[in-house]
């Protein structure tokens, strides 16, 4: 095909070439400024985004402390087992992982390591939440002690008299991207028609009264709850906020079993809290908490067999099969593929991990204390705790096995481990201390003996450190409907 031909007239020839010639450059130039314009755009919002993360990201980080880091990369070696001695102390027992037991059997540890057991973690599938910095955010927290009427009166650490205020500024920034500041509203749009339930211990309770103080400020609930379980609903967006007791996740009685008798509590670890199986079909996202309970005096069951105990094992011809830490770990198992393999329950698992406790100096009842904590511990300052280390190892190895179970299958994706123990662990400064009471009477300071007043270094101030783990479950649900919206149904 000819470029041009000439076009033929009376009077004289005319060439095309230049008109021809113009619109050519005229296209290149349009294709141009298009290539151009979209290359931009694709570095604005690359694949994968969409113009709504970008406003979703509404957190700037200009003009801010950044104090308190974490190496993603960093690593150490695993703790020995623990053992309970008559004290309630953990003591080291010169062991290896080979005493590691599953549901069921005893078995060798995996030959792959925690940190590679991480990378197979379906939960992140965008940058990592758990490894970053703390910094003062002068903004400050989004509800007072004084906003919210659902607060445990432990944990009103201002309205208890704790002098500082610097602790509920400190926020949570990841590595490689922003963790939005709790957006009320956008959880409640995400969250429509559905049920959140956070089931488990105290430090459950703690996370869900901090959800709650979190949504109160954009809207007031209605109380449908009962003694069985704690129920708000939000009649604007039909939400429910429920929580859930459920001590150690599995089952529990007090009934005589083989040589236990009756009044001490008996575990079978095989065996899911069967309270949480009926709840299941109500759920749509489920917050799991657990962990605290294994220091108390408890039965340790499996396969119909008593294997060991907390605080309690009678038999002393023999050596018990299972301590507290390996008993916590098959607890996490059992809960989590239960869940999974629920026939009515297609919600989303959360598994928050081990909330580290700062008791300094000794335990809750024999001197430790957080007194005097002001600020996050400084960056390479992290105190290693060897029982918060062995838990947290436990519970992430019960959850991988859980994942990797072939009964689970593709549920496993449902299944989400939220790791927020070690950034915690510099939050020295969050909990409640000796403010655990509106007592004006109340003892604050050591006395002559240097012994530090009764307090609580476990739980956590509101507002406070506790409300960075509802965002990252906004996150987390978010991640999860806009991953379910971009996947096409079979």
């Amino acid at each position: 095909m000819t470029l041009a031909s000439p076009r033929v007239s009376n009077s004289k020839t005319v060439l095309l070439f230049p008109r021809k010639v113009s619109s050519i450059a005229f296209a290149i130039g349009g294709l141009t400024s298009f290539v151009i314009f979209a290359s931009l755009l694709l570095f604005t919002y690359p694949i994968g985004s969409s113009v709504t993360d970008y406003f979703y990201r509404t957190e700037t980080t200009q003009n801010v402390q950044f104090h308190h880091s974490i190496d993603p990369h960093s690593s150490s070696d695993s703790p020995p087992l623990l053992t309970q001695d008559s004290d309630d102390k953990v003591l080291p027992k010169d062991s290896s992982d080979s005493n590691d037991v599953r549901l069921g059997e005893e078995t060798k540890s995996s030959n792959v390591s925690m940190d590679e057991e991480a990378t197979q973690d379906p939960v992140e599938t965008e940058c990592d939440l758990y490894h970053g910095n703390w910094f003062f955010d002068p903004m400050g927290p989004l509800y007072t002690n004084n906003s919210c009427p659902l607060l445990t009166q432990m944990q009103n650490c201002q309205g208890n008299g704790r002098p500082d205020k610097g602790y509920e500024n400190w926020r949570w920034k990841p590595s490689q991207c922003d963790l939005p500041r709790f957006d009320a509203k956008k959880f409640l749009e995400l969250m429509r028609g559905k049920t959140l339930a956070f089931i488990g211990d105290s430090v459950a309770r703690n996370q869900m009264e901090s959800m709650m103080c979190l949504l109160w400020q954009v809207e007031t609930p209605v109380n449908r709850g009962n003694r069985k379980m704690q129920r708000w609903y939000f009649r604007s967006s039909s939400v429910m906020i429920a929580r859930m007791w459920s001590s150690w996740l599995v089952h529990q009685f007090n009934e005589p079993f083989g040589f236990a008798t009756d009044g001490v509590t008996k575990l079978k670890l095989d065996q899911p809290d069967e309270r949480i199986i009926e709840a299941l079909p109500k759920f749509d996202v489920v917050v799991l908490s657990s962990g605290h309970w294994f220091a108390k005096q408890s039965v340790y069951i499996l396969n119909d067999e008593i294997v060991g105990g907390q605080l309690w094992w009678p038999d002393k011809s023999k050596p018990a099969k299972i301590n507290n830490v390996e008993a916590f770990g098959i607890s996490v198992e059992t809960i989590l593929k239960a869940m999974a393999k629920h026939p009515n329950y297609t919600g989303l698992t959360i598994l928050r991990t081990w909330s580290p406790d700062h008791y300094e100096g000794g335990a809750w009842n024999t001197g430790g204390s957080c007194t005097g904590k002001v600020e996050p511990l400084p960056p390479g300052k992290l105190v290693t705790n060897e029982f918060t280390e062995i838990m947290h190892e436990k519970q992430a190895r019960g959850f991988h096995r859980a994942v990797a179970d072939e009964k689970v299958g593709n549920r496993s994706k449902k299944l989400k481990l939220m790791d927020i123990t070690e950034a915690f662990g510099y939050r020295h400064d969050g909990h409640p201390g000796p403010y655990r009471s509106p007592d004006p009477k109340k003892i604050t300071k050591r006395g002559p003996d240097g012994q530090p007043p009764p307090q609580d270094c476990l739980h956590w101030c509101m507002p406070g450190p506790v409300d960075t783990w509802n965002e990252m479950v906004l996150e987390i649900i978010r991640r999860d409907l806009e991953g379910r919206r971009s996947t096409p149904s079979s």
